[in-house]
């Protein structure tokens, strides 16, 4: 199977890292939402910011140094 597509066992600094960037993706909704109005450019900044933590994340996961070893 292709890395891309395989499952990654986090060591503590993999997890460590996609939890400090899950929080500041998380910190900055909350202010997006105490900003914006309800509309469509806001579910649009929402969506986005999803999918960028979830691609950030992917990233730590992926690299070898965050993993743990088999």
């Amino acid at each position: 199977m292709r890395s891309e597509f395989a499952y990654h066992n986090l060591n503590q600094a993999g997890i460590d890292a996609c939890t400090t960037v899950r929080e500041r993706f998380s910190a900055l909704l909350d202010e997006v939402e105490t900003l914006l109005p309800q509309s469509r450019e806001r579910s649009l900044v929402v969506t986005k910011l999803q999918e960028a933590c979830k691609w950030a994340v992917s990233g730590i996961a992926t690299r070898k140094e965050n993993q743990v070893e088999t």
